[in-house]
């Protein structure tokens, strides 16, 4: 099973959880503080949304993949034969979940995720260098590109 990931920051989670759950026909499959998750069956996506600050715009926080195996992660070594800057992450604890993933950044700096959720975990977590905890995404302007593409987190977990 693949399914895009979605992942939004939002200035009123309880009222984008009552919208979200009103537009899919269904209720979040995880709830966490300043956290919801989204399995949604059709279309099948996994919807994010993470607590921003009070007033803030909805944003993009970061788009990704769930596969179903630690196997369709790795297979993900065609986006670095490809000629992408990729950085890999394994056995993370992000978003409640403990997870595999592979990260690149698209040419308008969108951060993209390939992931699988191998376990649920009890912390919010952080992917490696985000240093703001999880789900941070990256600044703009120049950085390298492992730092670019170390900057985000998986925020997909179930």
């Amino acid at each position: 099973m693949s399914r895009a990931q979605l992942a939004l920051r939002v200035s009123d989670l309880e009222a984008s959880i009552t919208f979200y759950s009103k537009l899919f026909g269904t209720e979040p499959a995880k709830r966490r503080e300043g956290y919801a998750n989204f399995a949604i069956t059709e279309p099948p996506l996994k919807l994010v949304l993470i607590e921003g600050e009070p007033g803030e715009e909805t944003r993009l926080d970061h788009l990704g993949v769930e596969v179903g195996s630690t196997d369709q992660v790795a297979a993900t070594s065609r986006l670095k034969d490809a000629g992408l800057a990729t950085f890999e992450e394994n056995d993370t604890s992000c978003c409640y979940a403990l997870q595999d993933k592979v990260w690149v950044h698209g040419p308008g700096r969108e951060p993209w995720e390939v992931y699988v959720v191998k376990a649920d975990a009890d912390t919010l977590g952080g992917s490696a260098g985000t240093g703001d905890g999880c789900c941070a995404t990256p600044a703009a302007g120049p950085r390298s590109a492992a730092a670019s593409v170390s900057a985000g987190c998986g925020c997909g977990g179930d």
